[in-house]
């Protein structure tokens, strides 16, 4: 899936995201606000008001909601077009009310905000765009069309021009302010939540693999006997068999079977791959089982391993984990994908770290990006050169995302760098540098040489 039919997936499942009863809810709690304020006015501060128009305009919103519970089911999402005309509404019902209640001189205009922030967070860029233009033009025309507030003795209630202008200002900013700042905090909570959940489903996907590759290791384990039982036992019977050749036929065939269903066995998972003991491996096997799917794919993978310099330690070994595998094998794939002609994988230890240098000969990241490389659905590495090196795909930066937060799982830290340049420089390769640094002890399942007790092995349950 490529940007754009991501974003046109999103944007459709957004605007199902709100509920009915939502709006509903929101808006029974606006009738109760304009109802108490009405009378807190009239009757306690003693304002002469057009109670009854500003009723009958209350009275709309109440109709309105009584129409919506009892057509509608509760749990009714609206689409685009509902949610859009419900908030038109509410704005209109809003200006209205205040259009009898002084306009601008009334304080509660601040309320306009309300739906054009509520619709920033649910529906698309063009609806909210709409709704803020339709309640920025309403607060406009307030400012000069509106009936006034007049207190108990006829006195006009009414601001100077200048906090007029002000407060009308300030509805304008706040709207724009307020729809722009709640969009993109949504956004980056959705962003994060989507790149999350392709994250979930690329590490089961691996555990799939892991535990398929088990399952068939141990079903090879586990027909081994019988399958060379029925091999010994036909090559007997085809002896013993001699003088009779359409019996004879027979038992070949049998034998025949059987080691067709030996090699089809062992064609689909390596053997005993599920024994505890190969659970366990050396840093390189792992690094060199992650980056196998790319080594047929035009460039040359380069994999070297060595303790640091002044270190004794023998070459850590670790659990065959599916975060660990997928996040260094996506790393390999944006290598490859970015190379020339080469990528190097360079695994280095200590006593304390374990550490993993990725590196292409390929142009680098941007610069712009290289502080926001890791985040989910940043663009592609090279603009103009991606759709060439990865034809139909424009990045979106998942699978960096994905490896990042895998890895990260496994208690390593990444950091991303460009090696000054493509090709080669003083012996390295001058592209897009990866690098992942675990402690020793988060990553090692055993030191090397131990003989520890590895436990039973677990057999698979149907």
């Amino acid at each position: 899936m490529d940007v754009t039919e991501f974003e046109m997936f999103r944007d459709h499942e957004r605007s199902n995201w709100v509920r009915l009863r939502t709006l509903v809810v929101l808006r029974w709690i606006a009738i109760a606000g304009q109802t108490i304020a009405l009378i807190v006015a009239a009757e306690a501060f003693g304002l002469r008001v057009e109670v009854g128009l500003a009723a009958m305009t209350i009275g709309a919103s109440v109709l309105a909601n009584l129409f919506s519970t009892f057509v509608f089911p509760e749990n009714q999402r609206l689409s685009e077009r509902q949610a859009t005309l419900m908030m038109v509404f509410d704005i209109l019902q809003l200006g209205l009310l205040l259009y009898l209640t002084g306009g601008l001189n009334n304080p509660f205009a601040l309320l306009m905000l309300a739906p054009v922030t509520i619709s920033a967070t649910v529906l698309h860029l063009r609806s909210t765009l709409a709704l803020g233009g339709l309640a920025i033009a309403i607060v406009t025309a307030l400012t000069q069309f509106y009936l006034p507030l007049r207190s108990a003795d006829n006195t006009v209630l009414v601001l100077p021009d200048l906090f007029n202008f002000g407060f009308w200002l300030s509805l304008v900013i706040g709207a724009v302010f307020l729809a722009l700042y709640a969009r993109q905090v949504t956004n980056e909570m959705h962003i994060m939540g989507d790149a999350l959940l392709a994250t979930q489903l690329a590490l089961a996907r691996e555990q799939k693999l892991t535990d398929l590759g088990g399952v068939v290791a141990a079903a090879a384990h586990e027909l081994g006997t019988p399958l060379a039982t029925i091999t010994l036992v036909s090559s007997e019977l085809t002896e013993e068999l001699d003088g009779m050749p359409e019996l004879q036929d027979d038992a070949r065939l049998i034998r025949q079977q059987a080691d067709r269903c030996r090699d089809i066995l062992r064609s689909m998972g390596r053997a005993g791959k599920d024994d505890m003991h190969l659970k366990r491996a050396p840093l390189e096997v792992v690094v060199r089982e992650a980056a196998e799917p790319h080594a047929n794919r035009g460039k040359t993978i380069v994999i070297e391993a060595h303790p640091e310099s002044g270190t004794g330690t023998g070459q850590p070994i670790i659990f065959r984990r599916p975060e660990v595998i997928h996040g260094l094998r996506n790393l390999v794939q944006n290598a490859v994908d970015f190379a020339h002609g080469e990528v190097s994988v360079h695994l280095t230890w200590s006593q304390d770290e374990v550490k993993v240098r990725i590196a292409d000969d390929g142009a680098g990241f941007p610069p712009q990006l290289i502080g926001r490389i890791g985040d989910p659905f940043v663009g592609r590495r090279r603009g103009g050169e991606n759709r060439g090196r990865r034809p139909g795909y424009e990045g979106m930066g998942l699978g960096l995302f994905i490896a990042k937060t895998l890895l990260e799982r496994s208690g390593a830290r990444i950091s991303f760098a460009n090696g000054g340049g493509p090709g080669r420089r003083r012996g390295r390769l001058g592209g897009a540098i990866v690098r992942v640094v675990w402690p020793r002890a988060a990553l090692e399942a055993g030191k090397a040489g131990e003989a520890e007790a590895l436990g039973e092995n677990r057999p698979f349950v149907a």
